[in-house]
């Protein structure tokens, strides 16, 4: 909630910080005891160990650790 929800409710943005039907989707599935950083400064673009799963606006993004070719992301801005 304190990184979801709240932020949402400061920042009027009415369809994210939930779970539910409707809103905007944005989860990651991972493995806490797996998760590992695998970049380095000559290998920065190396994805991390352990995410299982990323599911961005609603669409997989992430499948199985292997990205889906699938770019959902959108900015979202403030509307204060």
């Amino acid at each position: 909630r304190k990184m979801t929800w709240d932020p949402c409710r400061v920042l009027n943005i009415q369809d994210r910080g939930l779970i539910k039907e409707g809103y905007k989707a944005d989860l990651v599935v991972f493995d806490p005891d797996q998760i590992k950083d695998t970049a380095t400064y000559a290998s920065p673009f190396s994805h991390p160990q352990g995410i299982h799963y990323v599911i961005v606006n609603g669409q997989l993004a992430v499948s199985q650790g292997e990205t889906t070719g699938i770019r959902a992301g959108r900015v979202v801005k403030s509307k204060r």
